[in-house]
């Protein structure tokens, strides 16, 4: 048996070893760094239709992407799969010259014209993930003639507006649509011509430092080192992902040294790790809001007083001190604390509890005594202590909520088919700009049911507004830098009055790990697993 094979056979016997920890110390393998993460939500490693943290994180740690972000700053973004750009005087187009001699596991080439074909298909897909495509411009109609590659070193992308450049380069070359796949290994396996996929729901053909060896939905997810890649071999030759939604038994786990590092645990267990000798704790600011996604096709909330309401039935401060604790900082603005435009953390705060305001509110709303709204939720530790906390608080302004607890991946099942009146919801742009928020949870391009803009909360949400909509574009386009700020800046005060989410707070990402695990590096837009070493 090889060394590569032996180490996928140690994979595979942790993979399926009991959640429970050993009753004495255990170690994981050298060469593997075995994480416990809650993955339900995992329903596709498709870069044209994945959406959900936990999937991006996983796909942008396997597959290179045009542009990546800068381990040390998370502000900047280096050059990937392209070694260098140039953005045309009018601010229009934006040419990348490709690296050279790359190939795919495949033994394939990776040229511009694969690039350019994987840019083409996320369109041709037309699933949630082209949205960061169409909303600068670009369609299925339009592409083979503003997405070209003259030669195969060359790629061209021509935008409709001179957007700016910084965030184009984050929002797109950055972001898991800009990852290359391997068109003819694809299109080999593609099935009734869905431009493979069905295949790629569990495959990864793109050039990176890992690929995709196994997912088994609910239980783990296996990724094995390339050992054909271009740039400097990582240091984990696998990495292990254990689908473990309990907090507490990550807990256990780690401490017994069963894993290498522990994803969901609570604020109390980050105490009480972080308390010990043989465990390091690692926490980032993540650019991720957490609200209360309220679906505006639900009589109540088609009122913007009934949708004011409920930001008074939250006592921020308490939660806050409880089961935030460690794990998010009070955010009720539409933007992420750190992105150019957003709101100092005072003024992106102006709501307490105060039932008897809210009360007001849905009495003028029209909203009846004893109006029953159903709330969904996920596994996430904070959800439960969210959705009862709101519920005791609403029944203090004659609201009969109902809270309904399901996997991950069937509350957004069910939140992006606007099955649901009231939803506990995070969502995570990929961009240091207030626009990355503002185009998906305020502007929405077309709000009809058929469209299925599931990328867009705003549209799950079945919101729309012309008014937002233009003004949300116009502060995108503005010229200048301090006008630009401003525009943004009213934008969440009008929002916070009577936008269609409760924002609630910013995540604060905890993520513990054994002492003998060496170079764990993450910030907002990033985990770097190719730095990981013991």
């Amino acid at each position: 048996m090889n060394h590569k094979a032996r180490m996928l056979t140690s994979a595979l016997a942790l993979a399926g070893a009991t959640a429970m920890p050993f009753a004495a110390a255990a170690q994981t393998p050298p060469n593997v760094m075995v994480m416990a993460w809650n993955i339900d939500a995992i329903s596709t490693f498709d870069p044209a239709q994945v959406g959900e943290v936990v999937t991006v994180e996983l796909l942008v740690n396997t597959c290179d992407r045009l542009m990546e972000y800068d381990p040390e700053d998370e502000t900047n973004v280096i050059p990937g799969l392209a070694e260098s750009y140039e953005v045309s005087e009018d601010g229009t187009t934006i040419t990348f010259t490709m690296r050279e001699g790359i190939t795919f596991p495949s033994g394939n080439p990776a040229t511009a014209q694969e690039m350019m074909w994987s840019l083409h298909r996320v369109l041709n897909v037309g699933l949630g993930a082209a949205a960061a495509l169409t909303e600068y411009g670009f369609t299925a109609e339009n592409a083979a003639e503003r997405i070209t590659a003259p030669d195969d070193r060359t790629l061209v992308m021509q935008f409709d507006q001179p957007y700016p450049a910084s965030l184009l380069l984050q929002a797109i070359a950055a972001y898991p649509v800009a990852i290359m796949l391997d068109r003819d290994t694809i299109l080999e396996n593609e099935v009734n011509d869905d431009l493979g996929n069905q295949y790629l729901a569990t495959h990864t053909e793109c050039v990176g430092p890992y690929r995709l060896e196994r997912w088994n939905p609910g239980e783990v997810v296996i990724l094995e080192r390339n050992d054909d890649y271009w740039g400097e071999a990582p240091g984990m030759q696998t990495i292990l992902v254990r689908h473990v939604a309990e907090a507490g038994t990550q807990r256990l786990m780690l401490t017994s040294g069963d894993i290498d590092i522990a994803r969901d645990l609570t604020p109390e267990d980050i105490a009480d790790v972080g308390a010990r000798d043989d465990v390091e704790v690692v926490t980032t600011m993540k650019p991720q809001l957490t609200y209360l996604a309220l679906n505006n096709e639900f009589g109540p909330f088609t009122d913007p007083r009934a949708r004011l309401a409920l930001r008074y039935l939250l006592d921020y401060d308490a939660m806050g001190n409880s089961f935030l604790r460690n794990i998010g900082v009070i955010r009720q603005s539409p933007v992420q604390l750190g992105a150019f435009g957003a709101l100092s953390e005072e003024e992106g705060r102006p709501f307490a509890l105060d039932v008897d305001r809210a009360r007001e509110l849905l009495a003028e709303a029209g909203v009846e005594e004893g109006t029953s709204i159903s709330l969904i939720l996920g596994t996430h530790p904070y959800s439960m202590p969210i959705g009862q906390h709101f519920q005791e608080n609403a029944a203090a302004a004659g609201l009969n909520v109902s809270v309904e607890r399901m996997a991950n991946a069937q509350l957004f099942s069910r939140i992006r088919g606007r099955e649901f009146e009231m939803g506990v919801m995070s969502w995570q742009t990929s961009v240091g700009d207030a626009h990355g928020m503002a185009s998906r949870q305020i502007y929405n391009p077309d709000n009809a049911a058929e469209a299925q803009l599931t990328q867009y909360p705003s549209w799950r949400s079945a919101y729309f507004s012309e008014e937002y909509n233009q003004r949300v574009m116009e502060a995108l386009l503005e010229p200048d830098t301090d006008t630009r700020e401003e525009m943004y800046h009213q934008l969440q005060l009008d929002q916070m009055q009577e936008g269609p989410q409760v924002f609630m707070f910013q995540t604060t990402q905890n993520v513990a790990h054994r002492a003998e695990l060496q170079g764990w590096t993450a910030h907002g837009f990033k985990a770097f697993y190719n730095q990981v070493t013991k």
